[in-house]
């Protein structure tokens, strides 16, 4: 075909050739969009192991986790046999005499006070059971650490496994020998719902979009909103709300459909609500309390969440720590003499609101006060947060190790003006 013959086929046909061409595009952008929106990696999947038998397909934990950025929470457990640590009030005291070996810095050297353990989903490796309530917990980088569970429900909990053949199975805790995790496939041949996704907006500090904990517990669509309606009791799935408001002592509760019902008598739609609490990538969780609340505008999520491979090997923490008379010190770093790895949460509050950041978001940590200090996130981000010892001179303290072992210096956290992370 001539160049002059293809000149008179675009006239006659040009708009039929543009609209095809802009549906095909429109098509392709869907298809796309669709395949996001379908993956499935971001769910919780891996191998539970049994005295009897081996499961394997997406896992949620209790009736509660299911998502790889969902928090694992326990109690680090330790022997304090290390000698005389020292004291808060002394501010020239090196730590010598110490055993820095990679698990030792889990073990509490200064009281018998227990310390928080808390983790996503993401970066574990291996769960061993060892007790009715201990574990042990194995990262990504092969650490291993000893975790109890007094006062958590993430230890001596049943665990659902949507197996790939036999399908749904919940397992109880003392059946359990380990939970080996695994890269989610991109598309689950068998699901236990949608994450929650939207944008909660609170009384006074703006709004959050991200995935969704209704209640600290509902994250599926699968799972229920109860209370009492005018005509009955009510047990509606998330997946057909399309928002939910705070009124009075209940809740409005629209329906996607467009009907409406005023919901009561029950804590999902109540004061005795433990609060909502938004997943943001980059940020962390935050845990808006019933209080703050003031509605949620449900959405389609584009995905899942991220994967288990964007999950990277855990890494030590280290830094410099810069000090009131000017000089600064360098090196590994042991935050609040308790957090020295990355995959660790820094907790504060901004009034009532409570954020859970992991440290390798965090970019740096500067004290205002004795109250508060200014979090600088890697993704921009600043808040100015308190309320906890994470963030105020509750803080025990920083450990720097400088050269190795053997060469550690311990700063006082009212000596300290700003802490840069690498």
């Amino acid at each position: 075909m001539s160049k002059m013959q293809y000149m008179g086929l675009w006239r006659r046909h040009g708009k039929a050739i543009q609209l095809f061409l802009g549906v095909l595009i429109a098509l392709l952008i869907v298809c796309s969009s669709k395949s996001q929106a379908q993956s499935d990696a971001g769910f919780m999947y891996g191998k539970v192991y049994t005295v009897s038998n081996t499961y394997q397909g997406q896992i949620r934990w209790g009736k509660e986790e299911a998502f790889w950025n969902d928090l694992f929470n326990g109690v680090k457990l330790y022997t304090n046999n290390y000698g005389d640590i020292p004291k808060k009030e002394n501010k020239n005291t090196s730590w010598y005499d110490f055993d820095w070996r990679l698990s030792s810095i889990w073990e509490d050297k200064r009281s018998s006070v227990s310390h928080q353990f808390v983790c996503r989903f993401g970066d574990i490796k291996t769960i061993e059971i060892t007790g009715p309530s201990r574990i042990n917990l194995i990262l990504k980088n092969g650490v291993k650490l000893e975790v109890g569970g007094e006062g958590y429900n993430d230890l001596g909990t049943d665990v659902q496994v949507l197996d790939k053949e036999l399908g749904a199975i919940t397992i109880a805790w003392n059946r359990i020998l380990k939970i080996e995790f695994e890269p989610t496939p991109d598309k689950l041949s068998l699901a236990m719902g949608n994450p929650l996704y939207g944008t909660v907006e609170t009384v006074r500090k703006g709004n959050f979009t991200g995935f969704v904990q209704w209640d600290h517990d509902e994250r599926l669509s699968v799972d229920k909103l109860d209370g009492d309606a005018r005509d009955g009791k009510v047990s509606v799935s998330f997946s057909v709300i399309k928002q939910i408001e705070k009124s009075g002592n209940g809740s409005n509760v629209v329906l996607k459909s467009g009907t409406s019902y005023f919901l009561t008598n029950s804590n999902d739609v109540n004061s005795g609500n433990r609060g909502v609490i938004v997943s943001i990538e980059g940020t962390g969780k935050i845990e808006i309390p019933w209080k703050a609340f003031k509605r949620v505008d449900f959405s389609e999520a584009r995905n899942s969440g991220l994967p288990y491979e964007s999950y990277v090997i855990p890494q030590g923490l280290s830094g410099t720590v810069h000090l009131y008379e000017g000089a600064s010190i360098s090196g590994k770093i042991i935050y609040d003499i308790d957090e020295s790895w990355d995959v660790e949460m820094l907790e504060g509050m901004d009034d009532e609101i409570q954020y859970h950041i992991p440290f390798r978001n965090i970019r740096k940590v500067t004290p205002k006060n004795y109250d508060y200090s200014l979090v600088e996130l890697k993704n921009g981000t600043s808040l100015l947060l308190g309320g906890m010892r994470d963030v105020s001179d509750e803080n025990d303290g920083v450990l720097v190790l400088k050269h190795g072992e053997n060469d550690q210096e311990f700063v006082q956290w009212k000596n300290i003006t700003e802490i840069v992370f690498e």
